[in-house]
Order: C-alpha cells, then structure tokens, then sequence
C-alpha cells in the first residue's frame, strides 16, 4: 500500500530526534510501535470477523439453494406419484367395463 523505503524512515528518525530529544525518544518510539502493533491487531480481527461474516452467508446461500433442490425433488416425486395413481385409476376401470363387455356378449350369445 505504502511503500516507505530507508531513507524515508532515516529523515522521520532525524526530525524525531530533533523534535522530540534523545532522552525521550525511545519512550516515544515503544509507545508508537505499541500503537503501530494493537491497530494491526484490530485490522486483522476486523478482517478475519468480515472473512467469517462472507463464509456464513456463503454457506446460508448454499442451503438455501440446497433446501431449493429438496423441495424442487419432492415436486417430481408428488408429480410422478400423481400420476401413477391417475394411470391406476384409468385402467382400474378399463378392467369393469371389459369384464361387463364380456359378460353381454355371452349373454347374447345365449
């Protein structure tokens, strides 16, 4: 992101030197790498809470879409059951009126 090289961290050590005096210099210095450290802890907390965020969402897309395809397959199987009954109920009939056909034919015959 920033690319900081030696001699831009050189010119910043001499103006703090200047600034600040070398007798309070290394106190000043442990306490902004102290606040240089817990900020980059806190960055990558927040990155890992998003990162977790994203994942849960992810995985809530992802049943859903699977719950989508259960109810989508239990359609079909009440479809195809549906209709299995429908052709048993069509040919159960069938089967009376043959028998019925059958039986006025002999009747005539006789």
């Amino acid at each position: 992101m920033f690319e900081v090289g030696f001699s831009e961290i050189l010119m910043v050590g001499l103006v703090a030197l200047l600034v600040i005096g070398p007798e309070k210099l290394p106190k000043v210095a442990r306490m902004v790498g102290f606040w240089v450290a817990k900020s980059k802890r806190m960055v990558a907390a927040v990155k890992e809470e998003i990162n977790e965020e994203f994942q849960a969402e992810e995985l809530r897309q992802s049943l859903k879409n699977k719950s989508g395809l259960n109810e989508l397959q239990k359609l079909i199987d009440d479809t195809s059951n549906d209709l299995r009954n429908i052709k048993d109920s069509i040919s159960k009939p069938v089967d009376p009126l043959h028998k019925k056909q059958q039986n006025l034919e002999r009747d005539e015959r006789k």
